[in-house]
C-alpha cells in the first residue's frame, strides 16, 4: 500500500471503520514507512490527549446568586437601583444551563473517541500476535512460571490464573504496549481459539463492570477491578468469552477475601 492510500485510510483504520484486510495491508505499510508511522504517532498521541482531558465546567453552589448580582451591578446607571427583570435572569440561566450542557456533551464525545481507539489498540494488538511467531514470550501452562517472569519487566504484577479445568488452559504471557505504556498480555487457548488478556493498572480508582463490545470480528470485554484495568480479546464467542472472565473475577474475588480473612 502506498503512503498517500495509507494517509487517505489512517483516520477510518484508527477509528476501526475498515475490515481486515486493509486493517493488515495498514500496519504492514506501518511497519516498512517511518513517515506514516510517526503521523499515525501522532494522531494517535493527539486522541489519547484530548480524551483523557474531558471539557467539564462545575457551576459554584453560589453561582446564580452571583449571576443575579452581576446582573443587577450592570442595571444601575448612576448607582440608582434598578430591579432586574426576572425574564433576564431566566433567560440568562437558560443560556448558562444550556452552555454546560454542550461542553459535557462535548466530552462524552471525547471519552467515547479515547476509548474507540483503545479499543483499535487492542484488537490490532491480537491480530499481531496471531499473525506472527510472537503470541507468547514466555510459553508455559504453568502460572508460577508466567507471573515470576514479568517481574523487573513492568511497573506491576499481573494477576495469572489457572483455568485448565474449566477448559481455559493458560499458554503463556508476554509484553505488549498498549496506551502509550507497556502491559501485561497472557494467553489462554479454547479450543482452537486464542485468548488475549491484557492487563495494566487502572486510572480509576473505583472498579468498573463489565462492558462487551465487537470490532473487526472479534469479541472484546473490558473491567477493571482491584486497580487493574483488563482486556479479554478473541473470536470465541461471546457466551464463553464472558464466561471466561467470570471465571477469573470468581478467582479474584475469591483471593481477595482469603487475602482479608488472612491464614485460619
Amino acid at each position: 500500500m502506498s503512503c498517500n492510500k495509507t494517509r487517505d485510510l489512517i483516520h477510518a483504520y484508527l477509528d476501526g471503520e475498515l475490515d481486515l484486510v486493509k486493517s493488515m495491508e495498514i500496519e504492514g505499510h506501518l511497519n516498512d514507512c517511518q513517515a506514516c508511522t510517526q503521523t499515525y504517532k501522532g494522531i494517535r498521541s493527539l486522541r489519547s490527549a484530548v480524551g483523557n482531558h474531558g471539557l467539564r465546567f462545575e457551576p459554584s453552589t453560589n453561582f446564580e446568586r452571583s449571576l443575579r448580582f452581576a446582573l443587577r451591578r450592570q442595571s444601575e446607571p448612576e448607582q440608582r437601583r434598578v430591579i432586574v427583570p426576572w425574564r433576564w435572569i431566566l433567560a440568562a440561566t437558560s443560556l448558562i444551563v444550556a452552555l454546560i450542557a454542550i461542553v459535557a456533551f462535548i466530552g462524552i464525545l471525547t471519552r467515547q473517541e479515547a476509548d474507540d481507539v483503545l479499543a483499535q489498540e487492542i484488537v490490532s494488538s491480537h491480530v499481531r500476535s496471531l499473525m506472527g511467531d510472537h503470541l507468547t514470550d514466555v510459553p508455559s501452562s504453568d502460572q508460577h512460571t508466567v507471573k515470576p517472569w514479568f517481574d523487573g519487566k513492568l511497573d506491576f504484577s499481573p494477576m495469572v490464573k489457572d483455568l485448565s479445568q474449566q477448559g481455559f488452559s493458560l499458554n503463556g504471557g508476554r509484553l505488549d504496549y498498549i496506551a502509550n505504556r507497556p502491559v501485561a498480555a497472557l494467553v489462554y487457548q479454547r479450543r482452537q481459539h486464542s485468548i488475549n488478556l491484557f492487563v495494566w493498572p487502572s486510572a480509576k480508582a473505583p472498579a468498573t463492570g463489565e462492558k462487551a463490545s465487537a470490532r473487526q470480528g472479534y469479541n472484546m470485554i473490558r473491567w477493571s477491578n482491584g486497580g487493574m484495568t483488563y482486556w479479554a480479546v478473541s473470536d470465541l464467542n461471546l457466551a464463553e468469552l464472558q464466561q471466561f472472565v467470570q471465571l477469573l473475577q470468581a478467582q479474584s474475588q475469591a483471593r481477595l477475601v482469603m487475602t482479608q480473612v488472612g491464614p485460619i
